[in-house]
């Protein structure tokens, strides 16, 4: 079921299907009804639409702009239990049977608003993947990749229970791509690894199904006779509604787990390198942000950095709010955490490389990369920073990641490329 949910026939199909059932629990119904009653059920919809947004906006703490849509087929499927409440007496029973359908099909019209907006789920395929846990292509465990070896058009995708011996960082099963190379001998190559960051409501996969890591990795790979980095895909929120700006906090020791936890169980496990300039950190929007912050704070862990779309800083609406939210309160971590302070202090670096990347319509965005790629490279880090065409979506995030590669890459010293 490749069937596109970003655009294409079936939104729009189930966008007119709830609103046709809509008209058809309200449609030839008696006068009176509709010049009485009909009002009134519109008006308790509109009511009470009006409600839950204040309400999702005020309790939920969503800093972002959430999409008209999500509103608009709200109210639709608000509306349709409003009709069916105010006209149930006199109602046939096929129109009481349509209420259900209606607001099935508007409450996905709604959900798919957010995703449309995001781009999570760019197929009905990725949606049933993602959200039914199922396998991604070339996916094996560790035991099972014992058994491959020699040569291999593709890499593998090897899911891992990383220990969370650094900080007890309750964290979801991540995964690692392994590309060909890896697999032509018994003795594995040390290649060079990027830790792989998502958004703020992520899963470790998301770069693989939304934002084609993957597909682009062996893409490189078959360019570059089966050598690309070892990607790990990380969970750095533990958690789909977690907003923890990979830093240690109320929300758990996320920080600590990318530190410490992940690079020596990914070198033990996979010979991977252990020279810091062998290792980088990417990501998208809050996974970019994290990038930018590792590296610069733990440039004896990560040397690169590619930042896809992220913020100036780690943060979860304004000042006040951020350094309650993410440091208990303590205005220090939050200046140790910020990356504008920490390069205005920090001493030169030596070998540090970045990229920056963000779509045309991604103006925040965009003032914040000038203000970061200014201050690093005044600070001795080599950069880079490209505008693309794009909203805030996986799919500029993917783009962004396809175009950085080869630069990445080169700076972490692939082999087959040259820095």
């Amino acid at each position: 079921m490749n069937v596109s949910l970003l655009d294409g026939w079936f939104p729009w199909t189930v966008q007119a299907a709830a609103l046709s059932l809509l008209l058809a629990t309200a449609a030839r119904r008696e006068r009176a009804w509709l010049r009485r009653r009909g009002p009134i059920a519109l008006g308790t919809a509109l009511a009470l639409t009006a409600a839950g947004a204040v309400a999702v906006l005020t309790l939920g703490g969503i800093t972002d702009p959430v999409p008209f849509g999500v509103w608009l087929w709200s109210g639709v499927a608000v509306a349709a239990l409003c009709v069916l409440g105010f006209g149930w007496r006199g109602a046939r029973w096929w129109r009481r049977a349509l209420v259900a359908p209606t607001v099935l099909l508007a409450l996905f019209c709604a959900a798919n608003s957010v995703n449309i907006a995001t781009g999570y789920y760019p197929t009905l395929d990725d949606a049933i993947g993602e959200l039914g846990g199922q396998p991604l292509p070339e996916q094996i465990t560790l035991d099972e990749l014992k058994s491959i070896h020699g040569r291999t058009g593709t890499g593998r995708i090897v899911q891992v229970d990383i220990p969370d011996t650094a900080g007890g960082f309750a964290h979801r099963q991540e995964l690692v791509y392994l590309p060909p190379a890896w697999f032509r001998s018994q003795t594995r190559p040390k290649l060079p690894v990027l830790e792989m960051i998502g958004g703020e409501f992520a899963a470790p996969d998301n770069w693989i199904r939304s934002g084609n890591a993957v597909k682009t990795a062996d893409a490189f790979a078959a360019r570059h006779n089966g050598f690309a980095p070892i990607l790990v895909f990380v969970d750095a929120t533990g958690g789909f509604r977690v907003d923890t700006e990979c830093v240690d906090g109320p929300h758990g020791q996320a920080e600590s787990h990318l530190l410490k936890d992940v690079p020596p169980f990914v070198q033990k496990t996979f010979n991977a390198a252990t020279d810091p300039h062998k290792w980088g950190v990417a990501g998208w929007s809050m996974g970019g942000t994290c990038a930018v912050d590792l590296t610069v704070e733990h440039p004896n862990v990560f040397t690169h950095f590619g930042d896809f779309s992220g913020d100036k800083g780690p943060s979860t609406g304004d000042k006040d709010h951020t350094v309650q939210e993410l440091y208990g309160g303590d205005a220090a971590a939050w200046a140790a955490h910020d990356p504008l302070t920490v390069l205005a202090h920090h001493p030169k670096y030596q070998g540090v490389s970045g990229y920056f990347a963000q779509g045309d319509e991604e103006h925040g965005q965009i003032d914040s990369a000038r203000a970061l790629e200014a201050a690093a490279r005044k600070d001795g880090i080599r950069t880079v920073n490209v505008v693309g065409s794009g909203r805030h979506t996986w799919q500029t995030g993917a783009a962004s990641f396809a175009q950085a590669l080869p630069w990445l890459a080169q700076q972490l010293g692939v082999p087959g490329t040259h820095a």
